[in-house]
Parts: C-alpha cells; structure tokens; sequence
C-alpha cells in the first residue's frame, strides 16, 4: 500500500458496504455492536478517509486485527476508545478472521447530523479527535461500565422507530459520552503520571537543546509541531498532558524558555535588545519585546535596568 493515495469514502452506507457490515438504518448516523455481529468484516487491505467521525470502544481477547492510524499500527488487545474525525486516514488489517473475539461498540457520526445544534460547533472542539491511535483513552472496569451504558443508550434510540424526537435525544446522549471522555482523558494523564512526567522531563532536555546557540542559529525558535514530533505524540495530546500536570500548554512551555534564556542574556550580556532577539530566532525585534512585556509585564529594557535575574 505504499505510496497509494487513500479511498475516499463518502457517506457512511459506503463504509458499511465495503466491510461488509449491516445497513445503517439512518444515512447519517449508525451504532454498531460490535459483540452482536454475526459475521466477520470484510477483510479491505486499503488506506481510507471518510467525510464522517468515528467513535468506538472494543476490546480483544485474541490480538489479531491490527489497525493503522497516521504511521501508527494498534491492536486491538485492550480495553480503550478511539476517535477519528472526518478526513483523517486510516485503514484495517484483519489477520486470522475466524479467530477474532471483538467486543465493544462503533459509533459513526456525520456532521450533518448535527445541523442547526450546539455541538456541531463544539465537537470540533474536543482535541481527543486528533489524538494518534497510540494516545487512545484506556478505561477502568467502573468508565468502561458508564461508556457502555451510554452506547447502549444511543444504540436503544437508534434502534427504535426515527421521530421527532429521535435526533434530539441521540445528540443528547453523544454529548455526555464526549463529555465522560474527555473526562477520563484528564484522569488518564493523572493516574500515568510515571510516563507522563518522564515525558515533561523530556520536554525540558528538547527545549534547553533547542535554545542552544548552535541549534537555535540553524533551526529557529521550535514549533509545537517540531517538539511533539522528536517526543513521538501529536501535539494536541501532548498539549492536553501539559495543561494537566503542569498548567501550561506546549506553546506556553516554548514561550518560557524564550523568557528565560532573553533574562539571562539581557543581564549577563551587553547585547542590545535588538541582537538578543535576533540570537533568540525572532526575525522582528518588535516581536520579540511584545511577547517579553506580554509576560514580565516590563519591557527588556527596563528588566535590565532593575538588575532582576530569572524573577
């Protein structure tokens, strides 16, 4: 498959064709339980993208149905969810099909559904949606018990004769299931503290390499996406982590490095503001002394002239 560009699949009908899976019984919207499924998916050896997202929780005795996300590979051995917005790209390989023992449940959402209603806005919002598949949410027995719950829920509604009063309740019930995973994503960065703070350890050694002379002069201040690349997370994740042990987002983190390195040399050195921008990687000076005020609240020059070190 390398080099091959992605099937684009519209429509969630689509989808279920392809994989063999049953009809969905509403085009914008389908929940399957995975465990109740009497036949296997087709086994479709393809990168695919869809205009829909997904949710889904599963759960696999046996690991024999691998799935790829990005340039990640995931099997399915654990009890976790997973979330895949539209156009992202991803692709299924199952491998001794008859030995599967999949448990759990699939949701498949088009935006379109949420016309006209609060969280078509706010889904977009929810940064677990770009999460790579090795930052996938693991549930304790007590969230998973609420998660099935509330797939239950949407499965019961989706199952019954569509109303009026159908779509509301539905969204209704997706929108507790992304406020409980958004929910246990914080608790998951809390109670991973040992990998996850050996994490901002590493952070800390990247940025002060970073800020290095030599470094800085051949690479420019680091981006968010250039930190979270050489830690191996997407920079949505690594920015939830973040806010969550520390306060403070990956953006954040950089910016202070910047503060910290401009103090020293403003007061170790006699360089100008000027030069001290241009060896932090700023290419306008100006911005260099706007971001210093945004957060000393005084300017470069009136921190040198207070004599204040790293305060």
């Amino acid at each position: 498959m390398a080099g091959n560009l992605p099937l684009k699949i519209k429509g969630i009908q689509a989808l279920l064709t392809l994989r063999g899976l049953p009809p969905t019984k509403h085009p914008l919207i389908s929940v399957l339980n995975i465990t109740a499924l009497k036949e296997q998916p087709r086994n479709v050896d393809l990168l695919v993208t869809t205009d829909f997202y997904f949710i889904g929780m599963s759960r696999s005795t046996q690991a024999c149905l691998k799935m790829k996300y990005g340039h990640q590979e995931y099997d399915f051995d654990k009890g976790l969810m997973k979330f895949i917005a539209p156009g992202r790209v991803f692709s299924f390989h199952p491998d001794r099909l008859e030995e599967i023992a999949l448990s759990g449940w699939l949701l498949m959402l088009h935006p379109d559904f949420l016309w006209n209603h609060p969280l078509a806005l706010k889904i977009k919002q929810y940064e677990f949606f770009d999460y790579s598949v090795n930052e996938a949410l693991f549930l304790s027995d007590s969230e998973e018990q609420t998660i099935n719950g509330l797939f239950g829920n949407i499965a019961q509604e989706y199952s019954t004769n569509i109303d009026k009063f159908s779509q509301g309740i539905i969204i209704s019930f997706i929108e507790s299931l992304l406020g409980y995973s958004e929910r246990f994503y914080q608790r998951q960065f809390i109670t991973r503290q040992i990998s996850h703070h050996g994490i901002v350890s590493q952070l800390e050694a990247l940025l002060e390499k970073a800020f290095s002379q030599e470094v800085l002069e051949a690479n420019g201040i680091p981006t968010v996406k250039d930190i979270s690349a050489q830690l191996n997370i997407s920079p949505n994740y690594l920015s939830g982590l973040l806010k969550t042990l520390t306060g403070n987002s990956t953006q954040q983190h950089i910016q202070e490095k910047i503060i910290e390195k401009a103090k020293e040399k403003l007061i170790m050195t006699n360089l100008s503001v000027n030069e001290i921008a241009f060896e932090l990687g700023f290419e306008y000076p100006q911005s260099f002394s706007k971001l210093f005020k945004t957060k000393t609240n005084i300017s470069p020059l009136e921190f040198r002239k207070s004599g204040r070190f790293l305060s």
